[in-house]
């Protein structure tokens, strides 16, 4: 219930509602997915290089002006939603990495270490900008490895969440993932 009455609407309600043209909805929903995206940013951030000069809270704030300028997004659910605000995140820190190091290209890469483990993480530090270059080639071949990828590591969805994104079975994510991985491994080995 909201504090002047109103019934309380769903996540996926208030965003069918936004993409419908109500503003009113948007100021209704962001009390109820800022703790989820402060996570993800938090996930994001994590596996950045110690003194990376942007914060959580920086982070949400240019997600969420970029989610408001996505006016012709049909919103099905709430794992739609965070699949898109998980691909601005990424979006967001590659363009701060690149301007960081426009005068510095190459300088600082990490060699990135991947396992085939479903639950696997990119450890601290991984170079987002070679990640990204990777997922940029690994996406001209196998699109779907690539938003899987995405949506796993740098949006922190589970299996489950993935697959009803992607409308896809979790095995069918499971297999993806773990290939997607194994890609990733010999891509960024140090030559």
């Amino acid at each position: 219930m909201h504090p002047d009455g109103r019934p309380s609407e769903s996540v996926t309600q208030l965003l069918v509602a936004w993409g419908e043209g109500r503003q009113e909805a948007l100021t209704d929903l962001l009390p109820l997915v800022y703790d989820e995206l402060r996570r993800m940013a938090a996930s994001y951030l994590r596996h950045e290089t110690a003194g990376h000069t942007l914060q959580p809270t920086a982070l949400i704030n240019e997600t969420y002006l970029r989610l408001v300028d996505q006016r012709r997004v049909r919103w099905r659910n709430r794992a739609h939603f965070y699949g898109v605000a998980a691909q601005l995140m990424r979006r967001i820190l590659v363009d701060h990495a690149r301007s960081q190091h426009a005068d510095k290209r190459g300088a600082g890469w990490e060699r990135v270490e991947l396992t085939d483990h479903v639950v696997t993480t990119i450890p601290t530090g991984a170079d987002v900008l070679a990640l990204d270059e990777a997922l940029h080639r690994l996406t001209t071949f196998d699109p779907r490895q690539a938003h899987i990828v995405e949506l796993r590591y740098f949006g922190g969805l589970t299996i489950d969440e993935t697959a009803e994104v992607l409308k896809v079975s979790p095995a069918t994510v499971v297999r993806e993932w773990t290939v997607a991985l194994a890609w990733l491994r010999a891509e960024l080995k140090p030559r």
